[in-house]
């Protein structure tokens, strides 16, 4: 599994509707200003993003986007789905070793590890990573 920089930026974005959910709709430039990351290029990620359930969004003045559920419903696995479609160790079918003895048995490997990526990243909700940081939580400022 190779994760993307857009995949990287989706998880922050997401983190940061989180940490700011007590505040109602956010607006992408507000976010984009806290992740320095564009405004446009933050517009692509939600492309991806709002064929999902994770964000709610309202258009006009104070409109912008929210989490759809509680951050303790939404796990990292549905970020990185939602972005990359799917959690496999192997980028393709055609990657994946063919059926001789040997690659039978380092199959069993990779499903293995691919077991343990899926359960640990679907395990794992935006709530846990904001709970684990909780001391930076506060310090959201800029100079």
């Amino acid at each position: 599994m190779k994760i993307s920089t857009k995949t990287r930026h989706a998880l922050r974005m997401m983190l940061d509707f989180a940490l700011h959910r007590g505040e109602g709709f956010i607006s992408l430039r507000d976010v984009s200003t806290r992740m320095g990351v564009s405004k446009t290029y933050l517009e692509q990620i939600m492309m991806q993003i709002n064929k999902t359930e994770l964000l709610t969004a309202a258009r006009g003045a104070a409109g912008g986007y929210k989490l759809a559920r509680s951050a303790d419903q939404c796990t990292v696995g549905d970020v990185l789905r939602a972005m990359d479609g799917n959690l496999s160790v192997f980028a393709s079918e055609e990657e994946a070793p063919g059926g001789d003895r040997l690659s039978l048995m380092a199959d069993g490997v990779w499903a293995e590890l691919e077991a343990l990526i899926t359960q640990r990243l679907d395990s794992l909700t935006l709530q846990d990573i904001l709970d684990r940081n909780q001391s930076w939580a506060g310090y959201d400022y800029s100079i």
